[in-house]
């Protein structure tokens, strides 16, 4: 598969907050915080498997309407994915399940972050 996304980012209004739900949620995926730090008054964590693609940071933010869909290994990790979000914050927006109207092996959960953004974990079957 070939990337097309170098990164992405978002605002968030609570940081503490929204770091628990994707350090959660995305940990589920095998998706860890890369960088941590601090600039001026924000705050910013870049998540990753080997390097930052998903950055999430203090700024002004008018209302969650970002999509933003991660890669899961398995069934099994978009149920643990969809069961850690909601544990750490998250709203249900799409409980697990096939979406074929996509394609016949399309698997995916939705959750609303703690902001309302869009936050869903595929997998494409093998």
């Amino acid at each position: 598969m070939t990337n097309i996304i170098d990164h992405v980012g978002i605002s968030v209004t609570d940081f503490d907050k929204s770091r628990a739900f994707y350090v959660a949620a995305l940990g589920t995926l095998g998706i860890k915080v890369i960088g941590d730090f601090s600039e001026g008054d924000g705050k910013y964590l870049g998540f990753g498997k080997e390097r930052p693609t998903f950055w999430v940071g203090t700024g002004k933010m008018v209302r969650g309407e970002a999509h933003i869909a991660f890669i899961a290994r398995s069934r099994a990790d978009v149920e643990s994915f969809y069961t850690a979000a909601l544990a750490n914050g998250g709203r249900d927006h799409g409980k697990p399940g096939l979406r074929p109207h996509y394609h016949a092996d399309y698997y995916a959960a939705y959750v609303l972050d703690p902001d309302g953004h869009n936050v869903e974990a595929v997998y494409h079957g093998d």
